[in-house]
């Protein structure tokens, strides 16, 4: 039995892990950071915590015997990536990056690409917005420096201590959303401008779709550079590359 460990935390993560489970060859340990107070029920054993660093990850890989190590976290969790490719390369473990592809603008979109989010913030103008924020709770504080703005803020988990400005709302809730729904969200909020990472998938496209029919301004956040490894965009594709892994695992007689 050979163990496999994902480093999850996207949907893309969990389906692979329904993908895998029922292999009788690989064991499958699933790696969430622990970030969300309650994260979405998955379907193999769950590892919940962080690492210690590339050095941790890396001592971990050994102790477990781990034969592949599949990074399918989030684009933006740069660091996660940087610190699984280390890892990899110092345990001699083989790894597969599971990457979404980013979301292209078409016809009818109004993105504004920014570097990150002090530039969204700056880009947002002096004078007053309806803004929602669509960028996960630990990106909110550069926008106290922009208190003019109306915020709506979306997020998995409540934003505690809240958004220290005058004018915001705030909805919990997981996604997916669907296009229906963002665009009754964006006018009940009468929403002038989204700011949004380029998560790429389906699961919150809805928003983006919703922006575009209403004509509604994205300041889209430019993806970090992640490490040059193997990489793959889709689960399947995913799936097939463990079984080359593992076919030549067996081939060796390992």
């Amino acid at each position: 039995m050979h163990r496999i460990l994902i480093l999850g935390g996207t949907l893309e993560a969990r389906r692979l892990a329904e993908r895998l489970r029922g292999r009788d060859d690989a064991a499958i340990t699933l790696s969430l950071a622990g970030r969300t107070a309650a994260p979405a029920a998955q379907p193999v054993p769950v590892r919940i915590g962080g690492f210690g660093g590339a050095e941790g990850l890396a001592a971990y890989l050994r102790a477990e015997r781990i034969a592949a190590l599949i990074d399918a976290t989030h684009p933006y969790a740069a660091t996660i990536s940087q610190n699984a490719a280390r890892a990899a390369a110092t345990a001699g473990v083989r790894l597969l990056a599971l990457r979404r592809p980013a979301w292209q603008p078409t016809v009818g979109d109004r993105w504004t690409e920014v570097a990150d989010v002090p530039a969204a913030v700056r880009a947002l103008g002096s004078e007053p917005r309806r803004v929602f924020l669509a960028l996960g709770r630990k990106e909110l504080a550069p926008f106290t420096s922009a208190p003019q703005h109306h915020y709506l803020v979306r997020s998995v988990d409540p934003v505690d201590p809240p958004l220290g400005v005058p004018h915001a709302s705030y909805l919990v809730a997981r996604g997916p959303f669907a296009e229906a729904t963002e665009r009754e969200l964006l006018l009940a909020h009468r929403i002038e401008a989204l700011v949004s990472k380029n998560s790429g998938g389906e699961a919150t496209y809805g928003k983006i779709a919703a922006a575009r029919a209403l004509g509604i301004e994205i300041l889209m956040l430019r993806r970090p550079q992640l490490p040059a490894v193997p990489n793959v965009a889709t689960v399947e594709e995913a799936a097939a590359w463990l079984d080359h892994v593992l076919a030549s695992v067996a081939a060796r007689g390992v």
